[in-house]
């Protein structure tokens, strides 16, 4: 285990140079990483919208709407199918969500329906791998009469052909705002997420993404009065539609259903203002078929007014005074020099094929982000030399190497997320920090394990390599648990979650790496230069050596206590229940900062009084110029997507700047609320089932109430403190479910070894003295975690308190578990020394000569 072969070390150093190359660029400044050579890596780590500010929105196609537009455009079908095969229908229309008719003459139904056949046969759907779906249903209700329906599969098919167009659209329209890699993929069937960084205007995204920016050129009905059709007086006419005008005041005009031009013919859109008025304009250019048409429309149509419709709404209706030959227009209509550029950048774009609703937004401001920064930076380096400092001070000259395979560590971990792209989050910070505790958690296994091995009579260097030959199988048994709870994190969590679980997962890998390759080489190399006496100690023993507490005596008492307790955690959701945030309840959460420099939270609560429905929560957050706004979801929302987030802000908006906006519909919180429980639950299974795999299933059941009893009593904790909870809490449940079963299986690996050392001691007995050979390194893991965990809740900031609190908890939780639940459930279901398997030949030898030696028992339980 401590030699080294030549090939062996320069891969060990090739790999720490590389991180050290890799991770550079983020320790310099933009103009540093310039000037850096061509072959040298100048990608640094990209920032999440928490750290740098920015906007995420979540669009989903308005299914309702979607299914509108192609029942309307079935319709044109239906009719000019059936007129093109001269068969005679009436009453063709809308009803029920499908489109029917009734034919003249009954006996052309087969006709009929060979006419419509293109309508109703199957598709290529790109949904399915070389299959097909059928859109469309034709069933004859009575002897003439036909129904046409749209298929569920027809729909979904509808919906993701949507998507798929309308991510082109919406790259174009957000390349237009110049922001910088922003991020545009797609969720699911049909939705669509958008990630701008840096983005100061988030508003104005959310004005180009909401809008379906379909233009079309209509004439008006000028035979007919509007307002007596929008007064109901008389009916809408026949072939008309009755739209509104987009002035302050909107007006009712009657315009033609049929398009004689879309904007589908545009091939340019620039802002301008007019010669004459000298207001904002729109100045449009068609291709030639779009020139073609606009000249002979308004060549035949000249004196009649000419409609400009965007979307629904009629930007202007102008005489036609003369034809337009030349392929080039003005769309003018109470416009602004910024809704001018904004209406030029969606023509440009392209119309979306469907309308898309936000029914998610996250928005953090840039000096928000620069705080968090500033307050992860600060975390990081405190937890950083308290974690040093309490190495150094246990194991002394090993805890210097342990300190140095630690730094190089950290930085691995920033060259992988460096090199791969990867997000750094404000969690993803708290992964980092939380890395650092639980990467020492392997050093001290094999220091532990090493001392031990010494006071067993063996020399230095054997001590040195079983001390690392003998940690091996629980090192990569107590990470693969961590790393299961990482990826099951990654795929059902989404956002600053998932860069949590990338940080995690990478910051295991680079914990196995540091741990069972580079200490063992720093090791190896100062035992082969130094020739050391003895094997290295700390000043401090935090935990006396030899120590003999008979846990399994009062495992009753803790079985009662855990029962109790966990009935007690259980009964408190019932009783005071959590303190649900917006991702599970839906709603919007709004971080505002005074202008001035003081929040006036009463005149705030008096403003929003006539706006938002409900209670409304308003208070201090953090300084006194700091102020959280909390409100439930918005009825007037469901008519018009972020109506009470676009009124808040212009009530607010000349008084405050707003730092953080999250707008959570109650469709992504129910999903949300699905996804928590199924994470939690497949984690807890899934490490379970590994644990069976690698030991018994008696170790499984333990492991699993351990875990189970843990997440109860976090629960438990923050339905008493109250804590928000949200997305970042059950990140936090489920790292704490990592680091209980990472400390249960360490355990679990010495009972095992025990097993099959004294085949004679009881079954308490040798849970008892593995619990108490391993009680010094549970003990110095948990305080490098929690020396971590303080740092990051001391200083990491008040959004990243809320994440840290319950695994401080659960921390302690966990060890409390692992000693009192985990261990004695062996007893209980009886686990027999002869069940075990596994073990090496090292193991196998020790056991035979235990055999010849009578083991000294250490009580009773």
């Amino acid at each position: 285990m401590l030699y080294f072969s030549r090939w062996k070390t320069t891969f060990i150093w090739l790999a720490v140079l590389l991180g050290v190359l890799f991770a550079l660029p983020n320790f310099l400044t933009d103009q540093q990483r310039a000037s850096l050579p061509g072959f040298l890596p100048k990608q640094p780590m990209t920032l999440g919208l928490d750290l740098q500010g920015g906007s995420y929105v979540l669009l989903e196609v308005d299914r309702p709407s979607l299914i509108n537009d192609r029942l309307q455009s079935l319709r044109e079908d239906v009719q000019v199918s059936l007129r093109a095969a001269n068969v005679g229908f009436t009453n063709l229309r809308e009803a029920n969500g499908a489109i029917q008719f009734t034919l003249r003459d009954p006996s052309q139904a087969a006709a009929a329906r060979t006419a419509l056949q293109s309508l109703t046969s199957p598709i290529s759907s790109g949904l399915l791998a070389g299959g097909s779906v059928t859109e469309t249903e034709l069933s004859e209700t009575e002897p003439g009469t036909f129904r046409l329906t749209l298929t569920n599969p027809g729909i979904d098919y509808r919906l993701s052909t949507a998507v798929s167009q309308s991510i082109e659209v919406v790259r174009r329209r957000v390349d237009e705002l110049g922001t910088t890699e922003p991020v545009i993929q797609r969720q699911g069937l049909d939705r669509i997420m958008v990630q701008v960084p840096g983005l100061q205007d988030p508003q104005r995204l959310k004005n180009l993404l909401n809008q379906t920016a379909r233009l079309t050129f209509r004439l008006v009905d000028v035979n007919n009065s509007a307002q007596a059709a929008a007064s109901g007086s008389q009916p809408v006419p026949a072939g008309d539609e009755l739209l509104q005008t987009n002035d302050p005041t909107p007006q009712p005009i009657l315009v033609q259903r049929q398009v004689m031009i879309s904007g589908e013919n545009l091939t340019d859109a620039q802002a301008g203002f007019d010669q004459q008025t000298n207001q904002p304009v729109v100045n449009i250019r068609f291709d030639a078929r779009g020139a073609q048409r606009f000249g002979q429309v308004t060549q035949e149509n000249v004196g009649r007014p000419f409609a400009i419709v965007l979307d629904n709404k009629v930007l202007s209706a102008p005489n036609i005074r003369e034809p337009i030959l030349g392929g080039q227009a003005q769309i003018s209509g109470n416009f602004t020099v910024q809704s001018a550029n904004d209406l030029a950048v969606l023509l440009r774009a392209g119309a979306l094929p469907a309308t898309l609703d936000i029914i998610e937004e996250r928005t953090v401001g840039p000096g928000l982000g620069a705080d968090s920064v500033a307050a992860g930076q600060a975390a990081g380096l405190i937890g950083g030399v308290l974690v040093v400092v309490f190495m150094f001070v246990a194991y002394g000259f090993l805890g210097l190497i342990a300190n140095i395979a630690l730094l190089i560590n950290v930085v691995l971990l920033v060259a992988l997320l460096s090199a791969l792209g990867s997000t750094l989050t404000l969690p993803g910070i708290a992964g980092i920090v939380l890395t650092m505790g639980m990467a020492v958690d392997s050093n001290v296994l094999i220091y532990e394990r090493m001392l031990e091995e010494r006071r067993n009579g063996r020399s230095v260097v054997q001590s040195i390599d079983a001390g690392f030959h003998k940690a091996l199988g629980t090192i990569m048994d107590a990470n693969i648990t961590s790393l299961i709870a990482a990826v099951i994190l990654f795929f059902l969590g989404s956002g600053p979650v998932r860069g949590f679980a990338v940080t995690l997962a990478l910051g295991i890998v680079t914990t196995v790496f540091t741990a069972l390759t580079l200490t063992r080489w720093m090791v190896a190399f100062w035992l082969r230069t130094r020739r050391p006496k003895d094997v290295p100690k700390g000043w401090v023993s935090f935990v006396p050596h030899g120590t003999r507490i008979r846990f399994m005596r009062i495992r009753q008492w803790a079985f009662a206590i855990t029962i109790g307790l966990s009935l007690a955690s259980i009964a408190s959701l019932f009783v005071g229940g959590l303190n649900y945030g917006i991702d599970f309840t839906g709603g919007t959460v709004m971080e505002l900062r005074a202008k001035d420099g003081t929040a006036d939270v009463g005149k705030i609560r008096e403003d929003l009084a006539g706006l938002v429905e409900g209670d409304v929560q308003v208070q201090q957050f953090g300084g006194p110029s700091d102020v959280l706004v909390r409100f439930g979801v918005q009825p007037q929302d469901a008519q018009t997507p972020q109506a009470s987030v676009n009124a808040v802000r212009g009530a607010l908006a000349a008084d405050y700047d707003f730092q953080r906006v999250e707008v959570v519909g109650p469709t992504v919180s129910g999903e949300l609320a699905w996804a928590a429980v199924l994470g939690v639950g497949a984690a807890l299974l899934a490490i379970a089932f590994y644990v069976w795999v690698r030991f018994e299933w008696q170790f499984a059941i333990g492991a699993l109430l351990a875990t189970a009893h843990d997440v109860a009593m976090t629960v438990g904790f923050l339905v008493i403190s109250q804590l928000e909870f949200n997305l970042s809490s059950i990140a936090a449940i489920l790292t704490i479910v990592g680091y209980s079963l990472n400390d249960t299986v360490v355990v679990f690996d010495r009972i095992r070894e025990n097993l099959r050392k004294y085949k004679k001691m009881s079954i308490s007995d040798i849970i008892d003295l593995s619990l108490n050979e391993t009680l010094s390194r549970t003990m110095l893991t948990a305080v490098t975690l929690v020396l971590a965990l303080v740092a990051l809740y001391a200083f990491g900031g008040d959004v990243i308190r809320v994440f840290v609190a319950p695994m401080l908890a659960g921390v302690l939780v966990g060890v409390y578990s692992s000693i009192f639940i985990a261990a004695p459930v062996l007893i209980y279901f009886k686990l027999r020394p002869d069940a075990i398997r596994g073990g090496d030949k090292s193991d196998a030898d020790e056991t035979k000569a235990a055999s010849r030696t009578p083991a000294t028992p250490i009580g009773k339980a």
